[in-house]
């Protein structure tokens, strides 16, 4: 019986961490850093609003990358600037 309980509470915690994961999913819209076009085109700092932007959109950076039409945008020194202030490592993709 103690066996039963134990391999219970073992599935609820894997189903709540799986459940975690999923709810962490981020939708990549280029369009989520406008909020950093500012800073990334000029010498201004990004605004708070832009590095949380940047920070949700980590894991969709590299897929920005591979795109030519946002690359031109996203790799340049500004736009590392703008990372790095941030916290966030620019990736290596």
């Amino acid at each position: 019986m103690k066996a039963s309980y134990i391999a219970l509470f073992a599935m609820v915690v894997v189903l709540l961490l799986a459940e975690a994961q999923v709810s962490k999913a981020v939708t990549c819209s280029p369009t989520q850093l406008s909020s950093c076009v500012s800073a990334i085109t000029s010498s201004s700092p990004p605004s708070q609003l832009c590095c949380s932007k940047i920070k949700e959109q980590k894991p969709c950076l590299c897929q920005y990358l591979r795109n030519p039409n946002l690359k031109k945008f996203i790799n340049t020194p500004n736009a590392r600037k703008v990372a790095t202030t941030c916290g966030t490592p620019f990736p290596k993709c």
